[in-house]
């Protein structure tokens, strides 16, 4: 998800009916939390770093980091005595505040808050500029983004959206996703619609609570709320085919001073996502534990084939994609001084912590954690990342991983027989290739295609109608009928 980077106008405070739904939809609030001895941040021998812990595309070099503790193995290494300073944030736009004053040395966040961060640090310049140094994890269309709407919803594309309320964090990914999306579908979102700023958990509540239509936003919301019931996905991101990323971001002058920290950091996150590849359900684990987010969610995105991708190198389509965020954040108003990429993007550190396969894997943008293995029911390899998906039974240390979606269903018709319980079902959009939640899809039922074809998962219902229009026979079929008949 790409974090807000904007300040976030003043919001009123909650009504008391509200607070419950958010205080059950994020448990913890954020903070600043200490490691090692420090007791504030900026002081001498000190590394202040901010994140945002349910951010969890930026786990890498945040909330999975923090956790195992290899930044401070990789300063241990180094030598000298420092202790880190981990500070916790809901959004990108304080990290930046902070950083510009001078009391932030590192971050992360997402695009579009990495843009404004850069943006503003060059208007200021000096001491306060700051370069985009390594990617956390991305995904290549957009998908980490979405607009998603209450379950009783009447909306079927963002068009009939139309005259309604919005809940976006102004200046984020989600909200940039919108606003594209939604002129795509011929409605200016200036005038068709109101968008209200909002920090994602105030969002959440007023989905909820009925005072917004829909509520766009970056990774894990949407992820969130769907797995929740509270909502469903109206549009998928990856729709508008933009590249999605989070990234790290250090003040320019520490980096030149004190280059072995940044090393020592950036060591620690290749290690973190050597770590989460190796280990994608302790990961994620680990990363709901701490957040308080649903561990189903934040596999659904971090997990094996998952929404996102981890590699800390710079690929040169994310570049190209933040280029083009210049002109497009200036025309919303966020950023008044448009950008100089070129020397804001600085792969210098982290192709020195990669060595000489950089080139290599800066080029690749494959999954490095592919589902993989054999399906117990088809009898198949896994082996294909269009179709392969994923089945959690309750209770047991692995995913399960399955070929296709009708071997999914299979899987599924064949664990309830036995009384297994499943905690959460993973499998690709059929045309988008989006990785949803396999219970939350519309499934279509094509009778024309072949016997290993015939049920299609799909994560909007504009995707599914797409496809029921095209192919004439083809219905929406419920979940719970696929699974009996797949």
């Amino acid at each position: 998800m790409r974090r807000p980077m904007s300040p976030m106008s003043p919001m009123s405070p909650m009504s008391p009916m509200r607070r419950p739904l958010v205080l059950a939809l994020v448990p913890l609030l954020a903070g600043c939390t200490v490691a090692g001895n420090a007791s504030g941040g900026g002081g001498s021998g000190e590394i202040v770093v901010g994140y945002q812990s349910k951010t969890i595309n930026t786990v890498t070099a945040g909330t999975l980091l923090r956790s195992l503790g290899y930044f401070e193995k990789r300063l241990k290494e180094a030598g000298g005595k420092h202790s880190v300073v981990w500070r916790d944030y809901d959004t990108g736009a304080p990290i930046t505040a902070q950083m510009l004053a001078g009391k932030i040395e590192i971050g992360s966040m997402g695009d579009y808050p990495l843009l404004i961060n850069g943006s503003r640090a060059q208007a200021q310049g000096g001491d306060a500029e700051t370069e985009w140094v390594s990617v956390t994890g991305y995904n290549l269309r957009g998908s980490l983004n979405g607009v998603v709407v209450a379950p009783g919803s009447k909306a079927k594309t963002l068009r009939d959206l139309k005259g309604g309320t919005v809940s976006a964090s102004v200046g984020s990914a989600g909200h940039g996703t919108f606003v594209r999306a939604a002129r795509k579908y011929g409605l200016d979102p200036s005038k068709d619609v109101k968008v209200e700023n909002q920090q994602p958990s105030v969002g959440a509540s007023a989905l909820q609570a009925g005072s917004a239509d829909a509520f766009a936003q970056f990774v894990a919301w949407p992820g969130v709320l769907v797995n929740k019931g509270q909502a469903r996905l109206l549009y998928d991101g990856g729709d508008l085919n933009v590249p999605t990323f989070h990234g790290v971001v250090v003040r320019k002058g520490y980096a030149k001073e004190k280059p072995e920290i940044l090393r020592a950091f950036l060591q620690a996150q290749v290690d973190a996502t050597n770590y989460l590849h190796a280990h994608p359900l302790q990961a994620a684990e680990s990363v709901a534990a701490t957040t308080g987010l649903p561990v189903e969610t934040v596999y659904l995105y971090n997990g094996a084939g998952g929404v996102a991708t981890f590699d800390p190198t710079i690929k040169k389509e994310l570049r190209a994609a933040f280029v083009q965020d210049v002109p497009f954040l200036k025309s919303l108003g966020v950023i008044q001084t448009p950008l100089k990429v070129d020397p804001f993007v600085n792969d210098a550190y982290i192709r020195k912590v990669v060595g000489p396969s950089y080139d290599q894997q800066s080029a690749s943008t494959a999954n490095p954690a592919a589902i993989t293995g054999d399906d117990a029911v088809c009898k198949k390899k896994v082996d294909d990342p269009k179709t392969a998906g994923e089945v959690w039974v309750k209770g047991e240390p692995t995913t399960r991983p399955v070929a296709d979606p009708v071997c999914l269903l299979k899987n599924v018709r064949a664990l309830q027989g036995e009384g297994k319980q499943i905690r959460a079902v993973y499998i690709p959009d059929a045309a988008a290739g989006t990785r949803w939640f396999a219970d939350k899809d519309v499934w279509v039922e094509d009778p024309s295609a072949k016997g290993g074809q015939r049920f299609k998962p799909f994560a909007t219902p504009e995707g599914a109608q797409k496809y029921v229009a095209a192919h004439s026979g083809a219905k929406v079929v419920p979940y719970a009928e696929a699974v009996r008949r797949a």
